[in-house]
């Protein structure tokens, strides 16, 4: 009876072995889509597994998923994504992630070679800016007015007609300002990447109490170009900017970009536990020389020696602020002491003019491991004036960089290659 319920034992047998073949016919299909979508999807960076994940839906008649979006951050976690904190939405989904970038761009009015400067490396910057669809790209600019106008005027040179940028200002209670660029070549048209201005005067009367008692030793005096206050901005980033910009990447204007900027934020990934900073070795026996009374008492220091042995100080043209992690290092929070500031100016015989450069190096060489250290093919500084200055027997141990250069430096007014 049992054999007549179930039917004759070979067509039974058949139809097992047909639904075998088909489900494995089925899983060998998925299994090459997949394979197809990690090739084809990859180039938008989406994992394998959501790609996978797509495919399934699909089969299974249910709409395709998009790509997870970056949970929201509790204050304090790690980013999920470089340089990025995701914004929670109303619905329980998580918006935007932001990108933050800020450029110091004063006393340009009449600067003809300031403005050239910017034009090269915003030019080099927009054209290999690449960023993913739920991404958005926040440039910030620190200026006073009449530099602001220069940078809107420069912007819509640069940035003809298109949907990608917003823009707005800070400091004055002022948004969507009619003059603000509304533009982007080179970048995803349905991104709604940003503009920032930043007053420079109202910056200045946040950071002045912080800084004022640091001034006197990384500055070459009253009324030069280091000696304001907003020179000193990266030391205390952290508390003029508001709390929910985790990760901000502070350059210099005098910079040509080789390779897409979103690389660099993919840095903050390398940060080793209790570094709060990201920047690249001084390529010039500057510090050598800054700390010559130091070297003559302690012939055998490391400080002011050249890489890979010695501790030659840092430049500060492009410099990573996990701002998070300077907001809850005692250890920083206590360097910004007048007192801390002093005594150890006084240890090392420090007499600085480089503003937060000076302040950067000089508790680097007691304290390193708030820093990590960029390859020197991120930041690749052309200056020589220091070969001819004394120096020619050791330059080059400090010069030497390389690699592939993805950001040309042109300190000291040094022309930048065309390649």
């Amino acid at each position: 009876m049992g054999l007549l319920r179930g039917g004759p034992p070979c067509a039974r047998a058949m139809a097992r072995l047909g639904a075998v073949r088909s489900h494995y016919c089925a899983l060998l299909l998925a299994a090459a889509l997949a394979v197809c979508a990690f090739y084809y999807l990859g180039s938008g960076r989406e994992t394998f597994s959501s790609a996978t994940k797509r495919l399934k839906e699909a089969r299974a008649g249910a709409p395709a998923a998009p790509s997870p979006p970056a949970p929201d951050l509790a204050r304090g976690s790690v980013a999920p994504a470089p340089g990025a904190k995701a914004k929670s939405l109303e619905g329980g989904g998580a918006g935007p992630v932001d990108y933050h970038l800020l450029m110091m761009f004063t006393k340009a009015e009449h600067n003809a070679a300031l403005q050239a400067k910017a034009r090269v490396a915003l030019r080099s910057l927009l054209h290999l800016a690449k960023f993913e669809a739920h991404e958005v790209l926040n440039l910030h600019f620190v200026s006073e007015e009449a530099s602001r106008e220069v940078a809107k005027a420069l912007l819509r040179e640069l940035l003809p007609p298109a949907t990608g940028f917003k823009c707005k200002e800070e400091g004055n209670c002022r948004n969507s300002h009619p003059g603000c660029i509304r533009a982007g070549r080179d970048l995803p048209e349905h991104v709604a990447h940003q503009v920032v201005f930043h007053d420079v005067a109202v910056l200045t009367d946040k950071l002045f109490p912080v800084v004022e008692a640091m001034q006197k030793h990384f500055s070459a005096g009253s009324g030069t170009y280091y000696s304001d206050s907003i020179f000193f901005l990266s030391v205390a980033m952290h508390q003029i900017m508001p709390k929910e910009i985790l990760r901000i990447i502070q350059l210099d204007l005098d910079l040509k970009y080789k390779t897409n900027i979103r690389e660099l934020f993919e840095e903050f990934d390398n940060f080793l536990p209790g570094a709060i900073i990201g920047i690249a070795h001084e390529m010039q026996p500057v510090y050598r020389h800054t700390f010559w009374q130091f070297r003559h008492e302690n012939p055998k220091t490391r400080v002011g020696s050249p890489p890979p042995e010695g501790l030659p100080g840092f430049n500060s043209g492009v410099m990573l602020l996990n701002l998070e992690a300077m907001r809850q290092s005692p250890l920083y929070s206590r360097l910004l002491e007048p007192a801390q500031v002093q005594q150890l100016a006084d240890k090392y015989h420090f007499r600085g003019h480089l503003g937060d450069q000076d302040f950067f190096t000089m508790i680097g060489m007691e304290h390193p491991e708030l820093f990590h250290v960029l390859d020197c093919t991120w930041n690749r500084q052309l200056c020589t004036w220091w070969r001819d200055h004394g120096y020619s027997d050791v330059f080059e141990a400090y010069f030497r960089c390389e690699g592939h250069v993805r950001i040309y430096h042109g300190n000291c007014n040094t022309p930048i290659p065309e390649v």
